[in-house]
């Protein structure tokens, strides 16, 4: 009886499904992961340890995910929007430059462009995440920490509809997973169990720094929508929005603004004249850079911190030709005055 149930049990053992689940999955994961990339990002920041003076440089990393031949890389919007420089790395160790080409901190997606696409490079597909449901198996691969082509895998969590956990991100779809997240893992690909890419990594919700079981990527048909089919340009520009007790703390002349705290080199916030900020301060909550111009209007689009204003501004500036003036008008040491630019690729 004894060995007739050991028998039995290893038999059930041997037939048990997740071993052949298991065989299938690290087939997918072959076939995928050269398309997954790292960022590679460095800018001018304060000293960390330092509340003004002289800007330093500072490396960033993030990951990314190629979705086309001529060398198209998703990424996250926050991973990259000030960045100075940008380079990608390839499994192979291989590093490329690219530059952002298009970018919607709303939603926390950016697309990048390859100076070249390497000849051993894999191209991921994008997949249509409205057949994704909750608790569907998803597999994210990134570079939690640097430590580049990690594999998570988890489970589809939640579908949580634009500005829900964090209002600021407004125009994202998000999906809730409980595939593990991390520092670095910022921008990487979530993939069903065909290989297809159906969200962006965005943010975690964490009390502890570390991953928590609460893990957010935006999905597929977001980043198609904003970035594939209209896609916005880049400004370079990180920004605070300002209201109530804290624009009138900040002397704001009218009810808010946008106060600009960093602007990448070389980008088209740059290039206008745009001045980001000097000195960190704490008011409150907010932790901000103090010392940059703030913004009022926008093509005579008054700003106010909110999505509806964005997407006007946006829409505006999507209907400006080559070499059309783009105005911006901003508070900067208690003037009002305009700058003036114009559109360009």
């Amino acid at each position: 009886m004894k060995k007739s149930f050991i028998a039995m049990l290893c038999a059930l053992v041997l037939a048990w499904p997740g071993a052949s689940n298991a065989s299938a999955l690290g087939k997918v994961v072959k076939r995928v992961s050269g398309s997954v990339v790292v960022i590679l990002t460095e800018e001018k920041v304060l000293p960390p340890d330092a509340y003004e003076g002289t800007k330093v440089s500072a490396q960033g990393l993030g990951s990314g995910v190629l979705i086309s031949k001529d060398g198209k890389v998703l990424t996250a919007a926050h991973v990259v929007q000030t960045a100075d420089t940008v380079s990608v790395e390839f499994p192979n160790g291989e590093i490329v430059k690219a530059r952002v080409v298009s970018s919607e901190p709303p939603a926390d997606v950016a697309l990048l462009q390859l100076e070249r696409v390497p000849a051993s490079a894999v191209v991921a597909k994008l997949g249509d995440s409205d057949k994704v449901e909750v608790a569907d198996q998803v597999f994210i691969i990134g570079a939690p920490y640097g430590i580049s082509h990690t594999l998570t895998v988890g489970h589809i969590s939640a579908r949580r509809t634009p500005g829900g956990e964090r209002s600021e991100l407004g125009l994202a779809e998000f999906f809730q997973t409980d595939a593990a997240v991390n520092q670095g893992n910022s921008g990487g690909p979530m993939f069903n169990l065909q290989g297809e890419v159906v969200g962006v990594v965005s943010y975690i919700l964490t009390q502890s720094g570390g991953f928590e079981g609460l893990g957010f990527a935006v999905t597929s048909n977001t980043v198609k929508q904003l970035l594939l089919e209209r896609p916005p340009f880049w400004s370079g520009l990180q920004g605070h929005g300002l209201s109530g007790e804290l624009a009138a703390l900040l002397n704001v002349p009218q009810t808010s603004g946008l106060l600009v705290l960093q602007v990448a080199e070389g980008s088209p916030a740059a290039r206008i004249g745009l001045r980001g900020g000097t000195t960190k301060v704490r008011i409150g909550n907010a932790r901000l850079i103090l010392g940059g111009d703030i913004i009022l209007r926008v093509m005579g689009i008054p700003m106010h911190p909110d999505i509806d204003t964005y997407q006007r501004i946006r829409a505006r500036l999507r209907q400006l030709g080559l070499g059309q003036q783009i105005t911006v008008t901003v508070l900067r040491a208690g003037k009002i005055i305009k700058l003036i630019g114009s559109a360009t690729p």
